[in-house]
């Protein structure tokens, strides 16, 4: 399988926004998601889509954090809109084959990437 690739992170102030990708070639039938990781603490999901496009995403991104694939550029993206330092942390792209039934379980993803950092300073 073709690795997965983040990219996108950087530093940015509370309430501004950053667009992360993950170069995805050949997973149009995979569940894909992004999950995060903060110094100290477990990773945890933040959004997942399957290949019907139905999403879901963590309480604490709802209505800032928007997740979608790029059909014609082969991409994973998640869009986040109103960022806050708790959302600080190392961001991953996740992929598993087929549909999936919990989106935001690290079990269920058999594929990963290194991940990108996102600083968000107050």
């Amino acid at each position: 399988q073709v690795p997965l690739v983040e990219s996108g992170g950087g530093s940015v102030q509370a309430g501004g926004s950053l667009r992360l990708s993950c170069a995805a070639s050949g997973y149009s039938s995979y569940s894909m998601g992004w999950f995060r990781q903060a110094p100290g603490k477990e990773r945890e999901g933040v959004a997942g889509i399957r290949p019907d496009g139905y999403t879901t995403y963590a309480d604490s991104v709802k209505g800032r954090f928007t997740i979608s694939k790029d059909i014609a550029k082969n991409t994973l993206d998640l869009q986040m809109d109103s960022l806050k330092p708790e959302d600080t942390a190392m961001y991953y792209c996740a992929a598993s084959y087929g549909v999936i039934s919990w989106l935001l379980r690290r079990s269920q993803y058999a594929y990963w990437g290194q991940g990108t950092q996102v600083t968000v300073s107050s």
